[in-house]
């Protein structure tokens, strides 16, 4: 018996020295430039948006944030952007498809970061924030409206239309319900629709500048919403200062492991890279598709739609003289993009399942084990590959996807009220911008 509990004893002993922490290996330096380019200070400055003159001004933003979070904006007064991005949940929804008047086709993106991508929605088919912004307010499972109503709104709402007219100038005369039936627009609906092809053509441009307006002053409160700082990034900071003290009280030795799997073998990078972990590509990773839906051609559809928007770069109502339009110019076309949906930044997922573009996967886990037997797609070619990493692998890579957590940075201070934008001063200010 005690020879019994000796080997015991022994064999715990070994198994402990077998399992016992290590210290991680060094950065190397092709290693560190790499980590630096993930790590949020890389971020180049916001971009201008040549397509939206008023873009940083801050009445704009004032107009727009109150405009983002008003109910009014849909067709039975209960639906505003926050409905389905809300701020607590990343501006998210936590839902597989997004619920407001009806039920979306696909998950909920979050906004944040968006300013930086060329292209909106998973499928692209909108190219500027502004344009995006517009789309929802007349989609029959979203806000549920007509433009014809949103801007008889802003027209007849004192604050609105005041802090509209400090901003963009002065609004066209709606009263006339001859011209300007209450409802109408391009949509769905039979009667609006038809109601607006009734109109002239000179009264469906001057509503579609105003209507263009709405979207342009939602952008730049969105605009304003960017990703914060993680632990990730202040690992990276410890990597490039070379201080190994302050990079084991940030990251764990699994975490580590993560991290050298996401920039390895793991092939993380060929999509998601940038300080923002995304190239804003589209890629078809073969995702099942939801019950109940027909296989989504993501953006072979998206990529014609965004060429058709007359709200798109190259459309009347951008704000850039040169149309100066290289993405949507030389657009990517091809029988590759069939499936192919824009690849999400991985910041913050904690905050922002479930996952996918149909939200088909509900965890972090349930998604690395997809990429780690990549399926064969159901529609198109799956460009992933079976990654072959064990249980121990997955778990360190999980555990370094949950250190990219953090609350939103804004630059946004105290929103301003919308009666300012009737002084005087407002008015000058925002007419210097």
């Amino acid at each position: 018996m005690k020879l019994l509990i000796s080997f015991i004893v022994l064999a715990a002993l070994l198994l402990g020295w077998i399992l016992r922490p290590v210290d991680p290996a060094p950065w190397t330096t092709a290693e560190t430039e790499i980590l630096e380019s993930l790590w949020l200070d890389s971020l180049p400055p916001l971009p201008i948006d040549s397509t939206n003159r008023v873009a940083d001004n801050p009445f704009a933003v004032a107009l727009g944030q109150q405009l983002f979070f008003d109910t009014r904006l849909s067709a039975n007064g209960q639906v505003s952007c926050a409905t389905c991005h809300q701020p607590d949940r990343h501006f998210t929804d936590g839902l597989a498809k997004g619920q407001a008047i009806g039920t979306s086709a696909r998950n909920t993106r979050s906004i944040v970061g968006s300013a930086y991508s060329p292209w909106l929605y998973w499928d692209g088919r909108r190219d500027s924030l502004w344009s995006q912004a517009l789309s929802p307010l007349e989609d029959p499972q979203e806000h549920g409206g007509s433009r014809m109503q949103y801007v008889r709104f802003i027209a007849g709402d004192a604050q609105y239309r005041g802090a509209y007219e400090t901003v963009f100038g002065p609004i066209p005369d709606f009263s006339d319900r001859a011209r300007f039936p209450d409802a109408a627009g391009p949509v769905e609906n039979a009667e609006w629709n038809a109601n607006w092809q009734a109109m002239s053509a000179g009264d469906r441009e001057s509503v579609n500048r105003v209507f263009a307006s709405i979207g342009k002053a939602i952008a730049a409160y969105e605009r304003r919403l960017q990703h914060g700082h993680t632990r990730f990034d202040a690992y990276v900071e410890a990597v490039i200062a070379d201080d190994e003290e302050l990079q084991a009280e940030t990251f764990s030795n699994d975490e580590i492991g993560g991290l050298r799997l996401f920039i390895g073998k793991a092939n993380c990078l060929q999509c998601h890279n940038g300080p923002r972990l995304t190239n804003d590509e589209f890629h078809n990773t073969g995702v099942s598709t939801g019950a109940g839906d027909v296989p989504d051609k993501g953006r072979a559809v998206g990529v014609r739609e965004v060429l058709a928007d007359p709200f798109n770069c190259l459309g009347d109502f951008s704000d850039d003289p040169r149309k100066a339009c290289d993405e949507l110019t030389y657009v990517r076309t091809g029988p590759e993009l069939v499936g192919a949906v824009r690849t999400p930044s991985l910041r913050n997922l904690e905050n922002t399942q479930p996952y996918m573009h149909k939200g088909q996967l509900e965890t972090l886990a349930d998604t690395l084990e997809h990429y780690n037997e990549a399926p064969p797609a159901l529609i198109g070619h799956n460009e992933a590959t079976p990654l072959g990493l064990n249980r121990r692998e997955l778990g360190q890579l999980e555990a370094f996807l949950r250190t990219l957590a953090a609350p939103v940075a804004t630059s946004l201070t105290q929103p301003l009220p919308l009666a300012i934008a009737n002084s005087s001063v407002g008015l000058k200010e925002s007419r210097d911008q």
